[in-house]
């Protein structure tokens, strides 16, 4: 990882810059033995032609990479075997290729797993994920934990997969309504009101309405697309790069009724998972606690356990230092099992419990989500299509009750 410090050397000068560290502890140690005092280190990214190149690893491939690498070396292999043995399964695979050789050569010059992971130059790989390897070299327990890795990222894909998938047909309906909407409101509803329009025929409120938007649209539709188009990157390269805007939208989406219980459940489920993985690993409570606050990616979410972890490492219970810090309101149930696991020592069984209970809630309530959108699509689209029709007839009508 590249942490960004500002402090003061030596002789008081006041210096910045850059430093590569696996951890914020490892840098502060950096930094101090080159007599560096900082006020404060942040994650940055690298840029370099190589950073350029790196892509995010999948999760269905870090499911696949950790479970052939578990089941290896389980049956008494070194890791150096068997990244060879995956080099001759993923022969086709080109990228994958080049990070398993980059890992073979690594591991050769007696580098270990973690360090090879963490050195290479083909793959993002999630924090929690690296220093869970780290912990579990340093334990003995590379395989077990390689499995459970394995495990989660199969189950996440699994969730992705199934909420791609719900989504195809509402996506294809949608489409095809505004497809069918567009091509009445801007071709159909003119040619029939033009009728009217020639015989001086005063046209109905509904249809003068609908006539308008057509006529907006049919002048307009170049920069609408465009701005369309030039919003959705903005809000996206907005999202990605500010820190701010990321956190105002976080935040927003934790507020938001249903769907901030659905992003909450998957966190925090997320979070359980993995601190109930580490401490089954061995790993020491406070360490556990800053390691899995990692696996956050709401920025509302990770603040808070960020300040929260610094307490726990002082001391302090991590029920209690989420009830002293300021900012996104749990829920009542994590906080009560948390509470609970801590006072009987038994947080490892009581929080992998808690992942399960909100996996199988965002099921429920995914699918129920899933089967209701369907009929109001259907009732949306219906609207929108009386009203065009509507917009359409009302003319011949009164054109006819004139006639009598």
């Amino acid at each position: 990882m590249l942490f960004k410090y500002k402090g003061f050397d030596k002789t008081g000068k006041r210096v910045k810059g850059t430093i590569n560290a696996t951890s914020v502890e490892e840098a502060s140690s950096k930094l101090k033995s080159q007599g560096i005092y900082h006020e404060g280190l942040k994650t940055t990214k690298e840029f370099s032609f190589e950073s350029l190149s790196k892509r995010q690893m999948s999760g269905e491939l870090l499911a696949t990479f950790s479970k052939e690498l578990s089941s290896y070396l389980k049956s008494g292999m070194t890791i150096l075997t068997a990244i060879k043995l995956l080099e001759n399964q993923h022969e086709e695979e080109k990228r994958y290729l080049s990070f398993l050789n980059s890992l073979k050569t690594m591991i050769d010059e007696g580098k270990s797993l973690f360090s090879a992971l963490t050195s290479q130059k083909v793959y993002y790989l999630p924090e929690f994920y690296l220093q869970s390897l780290n912990v579990a070299g340093q334990s003995g327990k590379m395989v077990e934990v390689l499995i459970n890795m394995g495990t989660f990222f199969s189950a996440q894909n699994k969730v992705r997969k199934q909420v791609k998938g719900a989504m195809i047909y509402p996506t294809i309906i949608f489409t095809v309504a505004i497809g069918m909407t567009s091509f009445l409101i801007t071709y159909v509803v003119p040619q029939i009101t033009e009728i009217f329009t020639d015989t001086g025929q005063k046209l109905p409120p509904i249809t003068q309405f609908v006539l308008s938007i057509s006529d907006f649209l049919t002048a307009h539709y170049i920069a609408l697309i465009v701005g369309f188009i030039l919003s959705i990157l903005f809000f996206k390269i907005s999202y990605a790069k500010i820190d701010f805007f990321h956190r105002i939208i976080d935040t927003i989406l934790l507020k938001t009724p249903i769907l901030g219980t659905l992003i909450q459940n998957h966190e925090l489920g997320r979070f359980s998972y993995i601190l109930s993985l580490m401490l089954s690993s061995g790993v020491a409570y406070a360490q556990a606690v800053h390691l899995a606050k990692a696996t956050f990616s709401n920025y509302a979410l990770k603040d808070l356990f960020d300040k929260a972890s610094i307490k726990v490492q002082e001391g302090n219970k991590l029920s209690n230092s989420l009830q002293l810090t300021k900012g996104v309101k749990l829920k009542r149930n994590f906080m009560q099992s948390l509470a609970l696991g801590e006072e009987s020592s038994e947080v490892a069984s009581i929080l992998d419990n808690i992942s399960e209970l909100y996996a199988q809630e965002n099921e429920d309530r995914l699918k129920l989500l899933l089967s209701l959108l369907e009929p109001f699509m259907m009732l949306f689209i219906g609207a929108v299509v009386g009203v065009i029709v509507s917009a359409m007839l009302l003319p011949i009508f009164t054109m006819t009750k004139g006639l009598k």
